[in-house]
């Protein structure tokens, strides 16, 4: 009987694996067509006459300046998801660990963030950071860590109340300051929590397209808005060159996430489970 159920497990997981993996197929199936095919025929073989090579790469990266958007990309994702990390896990820290009025306020605050839409509050963002003069790669990465703030506290604060009190007093005794307790001692048991709130907001902001278009805009494209750039005049679309920029731009993502994905069953069941 459980053998039955494991094969009913394994293949109704393989199905859904492949309805999930179904679109990314076909973009990379579609990328390698000559453009003037893909709507006739998406989902077959590139054969003999609509086969393009790398004709669509070539010709994408040419057109929407491809290696400079990513650099842009990976400037802003980086340093945005690096600032989130390391400001949010302290937060998170004071909060659990100071029992005052206040930090239960600011507790319930970073959690009510999470719950309003950013279309809610995407036209006053916009005006308020270019007052401020946030509109560059430098400002959105602090409008990036306000946004990220909500989720990352939430997750930061539910694995470190699992964390026992013990440990830190001990470094205490042994005449460690608050900040040498929590990057000698605190931050390194984080780390399953750490890498998940990286993964999750490093595909939220690789894959963001209207944040940036609204606060830095042409001026530092991102690869989503230099993807936007393939549509020309009266609705016309290259989607050669879009499907083969739409591979390219999934290609970091995924190589990041399958090297850290073994921590985000850890780190989302810890976060969420034990506050």
């Amino acid at each position: 009987m459980a053998k039955f159920k494991n094969s009913i497990s394994v293949i109704l997981l393989t199905l859904i694996s492949a309805v999930v993996l179904s679109p990314v197929f076909i973009v990379l199936l579609n990328s390698f067509k000559s453009k003037f095919y893909i709507s006739q025929t998406p989902f077959v073989l590139p054969n003999k006459d609509t086969f393009a090579g790398l004709e669509n790469y070539t010709g994408g990266i040419r057109s929407t300046g491809f290696f400079t958007a990513f650099l842009w990309s990976l400037f802003i994702t980086a340093f945005s998801v690096l600032a989130i990390v390391f400001f949010t896990s302290m937060t998170a820290w004071a909060i659990v660990r100071v029992k005052t009025v206040f930090h239960k306020i600011l507790y319930y605050l970073f959690v009510f963030s999470m719950i309003v839409p950013f279309q809610m509050v995407m036209f006053t963002m916009s005006k308020i950071a270019n007052v401020l003069k946030l509109d560059n790669p430098l400002g959105i990465i602090l409008i990036y860590l306000g946004f990220g703030a909500g989720l990352s506290v939430f997750m930061f604060c539910g694995f470190i109340k699992s964390v026992p009190l013990g440990i830190e007093e001990a470094a205490t005794i042994d005449g460690c300051n608050p900040l040498q307790t929590f990057f000698g001692v605190v931050f390194p048991i984080l780390k399953p929590t750490a890498v998940t709130v990286a993964i999750l907001n490093t595909m939220w902001i690789w894959n963001d397209y209207l944040l940036p278009y609204l606060v830095i805009g042409n001026d530092y494209k991102t690869i989503p808005i230099a993807i936007q750039y393939l549509k020309g005049g009266y609705g016309s679309i290259d989607m050669g060159a879009m499907m083969a920029m739409l591979v390219l731009a999934i290609i970091p993502v995924v190589v990041f996430y399958l090297t850290c994905q073994k921590f985000i069953i850890k780190g989302v069941a810890a976060g969420a489970v034990k506050g």
